[in-house]
C-alpha cells in the first residue's frame, strides 16, 4: 500500500503503478486495491468515510441494537406487571 502510494506520488500520470506492485508483491489486485483506497480515504486524498469513523459506526450500530434488546425485554416486562396487576385487582384479563 505505502509503495503504491509512493510511486503514485513519484509519478501521479502513472496508471500502471497498481499492476506492478501486484505482480511484484504477488498479492490479490483488488485487495490491494481496497487497501490504497482506504489509505488515500484515511489521508483525506479521497472522499469516503475514514477507518477510524467506520470503526466508531460499526461500534454504535452495535450498541443501538443491544439498547433495541434492552428495551424490547423491558416493555414485555412492563406489560406482564400491568397484566398481572389488573388480575389482581380483580378485573379480567383483556382479549
Amino acid at each position: 500500500m505505502r509503495m503504491v502510494l509512493g510511486l503514485r506520488a513519484q509519478d501521479p500520470e502513472d496508471r500502471g503503478v497498481l499492476s506492478r506492485v501486484v505482480k511484484q508483491l504477488g498479492v490479490n489486485p483488488e485487495a490491494l486495491r481496497h487497501y490504497v483506497r482506504q489509505a488515500e480515504v484515511d489521508a483525506g486524498l479521497r472522499t469516503g468515510v475514514p477507518s477510524g469513523e467506520a470503526a466508531r459506526i460499526k461500534e454504535l450500530e452495535r450498541e443501538v441494537g443491544e439498547l433495541r434488546r434492552a428495551n424490547d425485554i423491558l416493555v414485555q416486562h412492563r406489560r406482564l406487571l400491568a397484566r398481572d396487576r389488573g388480575l389482581a385487582a380483580g378485573h379480567p384479563p383483556a382479549h
